[in-house]
């Protein structure tokens, strides 16, 4: 019960910090030194909750879709406070961003808290690092998309919104920047995965539905990075780009998983 009690409360603290972030930003404000602790509190207070689990079921938060969604959940939130917390001029950028990420909260809201066991596959030393790299990876490109958020909707709207933030040409240096990072990772991601399913499964790639799409996703960063640098397209067009690179990694992490029948199903 206390596990569950911690794991609503910091959800809770989410969906708060988030409806500050925006609320403040439509009135103009700067709320960091108040939006900050709550942040930080529903971070520690549902940090609480996983360890707890985790000691109980004596394995990390990887085996289904519920210790997936909340971990993950976990992670993004972490990154993104980390990310604007060292770089104080993108703190606007949260109203575009928290919002996104309570699409998780929700879904990890309705998602039954089901105790599985560890399966002998994940028994290896690859499984943390191939999964932490990949979360990284996801929590990188989450900064980029509030990036692109803004600059979209000052195109959409025709408005100076976030006025805070740095100009729209400024923000997309920004964004192809964060992914460009987030490849880095996101290639130790693809290696880490392939020494894993060798060591568990024999076979370093195998084209299972996962694989193939975390290989789309690869190839659809890869792809951003080579146009942006060789075209150096309009702001408008880098934001977008970014935002279907957010949709492809997110299909790969929270659809493909559960769709796929394959042996490593489940696992991110």
């Amino acid at each position: 019960m206390i596990e569950n009690a911690l794991l609503v409360a910091g959800l809770g603290a989410y969906i708060l910090a988030t409806l500050i972030a925006v609320m403040a930003e439509l009135r103009g404000r700067v709320i960091w030194r108040g939006l900050a602790p709550v942040l930080l509190l529903a971070l520690l207070v549902h940090g609480a909750a996983i360890v707890l689990r985790w000691q109980r079921l004596d394995h990390g938060p990887y085996v289904n879709l519920f210790e997936i969604l909340s971990s993950n959940v976990w992670s993004l939130h972490a990154a993104l406070l980390a990310v604007v917390w060292a770089l104080p001029r993108l703190r606007p950028i949260l109203a575009a961003t928290l919002p996104v990420l309570q699409v998780l909260v929700l879904w990890l809201l309705t998602v039954d808290a089901v105790d599985a066991p560890m399966p002998v596959t994940y028994q290896t030393v690859w499984l943390p690092v191939h999964v932490w790299v990949g979360k990284i990876f996801l929590g990188i490109v989450v900064v980029a998309l509030g990036a692109a958020i803004v600059v979209l909707l000052r195109r959409l709207t025709g408005r100076a919104l976030f006025p805070r933030l740095p100009a729209s040409s400024a923000l997309e240096e920004v964004g192809f920047r964060l992914v460009l990072l987030a490849f880095v990772f996101e290639c130790m991601m693809l290696v880490a995965g392939a020494a894993w399913a060798q060591d568990a499964w024999g076979r370093y790639w195998a084209w299972d539905p996962l694989e193939t799409w975390a290989f789309i996703t690869w190839l659809a960063v890869a792809l951003f990075l080579h146009i942006r640098v060789t075209f150096r397209p309009r702001p408008e067009i880098s934001a977008l780009a970014v935002v279907i690179i957010f949709l492809i990694a997110f299909a790969t992490f929270f659809g493909m998983p559960f769709i796929s029948t394959a042996p490593h199903k489940g696992m991110i």
